[in-house]
């Protein structure tokens, strides 16, 4: 090896290792943070308990938190001798079935109050109503006085979220008699699958509007 070293050869040489050691101090390129991790949004639960802002009275979503997965609306096998069309409620289960062709059924989660425990039997849904009016009977009013305001005599209560009736209600009869018995909407979703004070047979809004888009006035119901 040549021991003489050119000065092009040493300038050379020096101006690489700067160039190494400009690289070596040069700051390194630091890696992207994970993007947080989002919940996992349920496509079947948001069409069927998303928000309904074209409704009269806009519709807020449904917390997927606190309508437990079995009270969800579901299609399910079921096996009864009623004719589809026919609306069972089953007091014990906290559900309610539209009975369908071809042995299945689409169930809902209800809440049920003292008048939805009192009453059994066969009935017909005489007529439906969109945003109902609520006038408490008079027992109601008995036991409570601060509801005289809502009276027949004053025209009841307008529709609005804070209804008791909710979006839908459902009116069922015997006969030409009217059982004071109403499967109807509510926005207090925690009721679902318990026995509350007052009050029919409640649906959350959302599952009230698709039972009563599929339950046609005069068909039959059953309660058990």
């Amino acid at each position: 090896m040549n021991k003489y070293v050119t000065r092009r050869q040493v300038l050379s040489g020096g101006l690489g290792l700067a160039g190494l050691s400009l690289a070596a101090c040069a700051p390194t390129a630091k890696a992207p943070l994970p993007a947080p991790v989002q919940p996992r949004v349920d496509p079947e639960f948001v069409l069927n308990y998303g928000s309904r802002p074209n409704e009269e009275f806009p519709l807020p979503a449904v917390d997927p938190k606190v309508l437990k997965p079995q009270y969800r609306r579901q299609r399910v096998p079921y096996q009864t001798q009623e004719k589809p069309g026919t609306v069972v409620v089953d007091t014990s289960r906290f559900y309610l079935y539209l009975v369908e062709p071809e042995g299945t059924a689409m169930r809902y989660g209800v809440g049920l109050g003292r008048q939805g425990f009192e009453w059994s039997g066969r009935a017909r849904i005489a007529w439906k109503r969109p945003w109902p009016t609520w006038t408490p009977p008079d027992e109601m009013i008995a036991r409570q006085p601060e509801l005289a305001k809502y009276s027949a005599r004053n025209g009841g209560m307008a529709p609005s979220l804070e209804n008791p009736l909710g979006a839908r209600a459902l009116y069922i009869f015997q006969g030409n008699v009217d059982t004071l018995y109403r499967l109807h909407g509510t926005n207090e979703t925690a009721s679902i699958g318990r026995a509350v004070s007052s009050g029919c047979v409640r649906l959350v809004n959302q599952d009230v509007i698709d039972l009563y888009d599929r339950v046609r006035s005069g068909a039959g119901i059953l309660v058990t």
